[in-house]
């Protein structure tokens, strides 16, 4: 039987997608802004991680003031990703369309795919990646799977399943489904489909570690190894908010290394995927919505 802390939890999803889809859009924009600037003021743990992994990105030893005014842009982000979550089921396909900026690689990947090779976009926890992934559906991508993290309660990952499913993509539990998710996101490639990975944090504990902003970090191998296994090209997608529209950048394919053994291989497309993450989290760092430790130095104090 469900606690009362994942009932209120579930209610609180439900609530989302049936009540701030039907609601102004301005003012669902004002509410979540205002809770933002709460969470922000409020300084809590997630806040000052936040902080942390942004001190990062700015180097040196950026100013109190200078640390804390872009932690609030990435409050507010992160409250616009969470709007726009509940408002995607209604925006408009042709909104959806012509507010994407795209620039670097995507007809190359999409020529992969019409080629019958299948593509690996790697992403970081960046401006809206479902919103995108819809976008590369709507782009004539055909068929795209996804793993999701399974989410407690259970009814919160099924109403994000279900939602994702809605947009088009096949989602595959990351644990607990009937089959590994490696295997069948491997099957999908091989048949020359698109997977998408968010893997800019360690959610398992054996991550890789990567040279990342001057630092070690740990992030998810799995789209290197996906790549190294199956032939499929391994592209890094970075994202951010661009007024009121969105912009995506996927990068150049990173080609398999020729030299070593699938985990020396995989590592070094790891680091290389970090490398891309760097570039469009230098460039827009107020759309890194990275709440959670990622350096080894907060993950191994001491």
């Amino acid at each position: 039987m469900l606690g009362l802390k994942d009932r209120v939890t579930g209610a609180g999803y439900g609530l989302g997608w049936s009540v701030i889809c039907r609601l102004p859009e301005s003012w669902a924009q004002r509410g979540f802004r205002s809770a933002a600037d709460i969470a922000w003021r409020r300084r809590g743990p997630r806040v000052k991680v936040l902080e942390g992994n942004l001190r990062r990105v700015i180097g040196g030893d950026p100013p109190d003031e200078q640390l804390r005014a872009l932690s609030r842009q990435v409050m507010r982000s992160y409250a616009r990703y969470w709007l726009e979550i509940f408002r995607l089921p209604v925006l408009p396909a042709e909104r959806l369309a012509g507010g994407m900026h795209d620039s670097g690689h995507l007809d190359a990947a999409l020529g992969y795919v019409a080629a019958g090779r299948g593509v690996v976009f790697a992403l970081p926890h960046m401006g809206n990646y479902d919103q995108a992934a819809a976008w590369i559906i709507a782009s004539g991508a055909g068929s795209v799977t996804a793993v999701a993290e399974r989410l407690k309660p259970e009814s919160v990952y099924q109403r994000f399943a279900a939602f994702r499913e809605g947009l088009g993509l096949e989602v595959l539990p990351a644990t607990g489904g009937p089959s590994s998710p490696f295997g069948v996101l491997a099957q999908r490639l091989r048949a020359g489909k698109i997977a998408v990975l968010v893997c800019d944090l360690d959610v398992t504990g054996d991550g890789i570690e990567v040279d990342f902003f001057g630092e070690k970090a740990r992030m998810m191998g799995g789209s290197a190894a996906l790549a190294v296994h199956t032939g499929a090209a391994l592209m890094p997608v970075t994202l951010w908010f661009e007024g009121d529209d969105w912009g995506v950048h996927i990068h150049e394919e990173i080609p398999v290394p020729a030299a070593g053994n699938r985990r020396q291989k995989t590592v070094e497309m790891t680091q290389e995927v970090a490398r891309a993450f760097e570039a469009g989290i230098r460039a827009h760092p107020q759309d890194w919505h990275m709440l959670q430790r990622v350096f080894v130095a907060d993950l191994d104090p001491g």
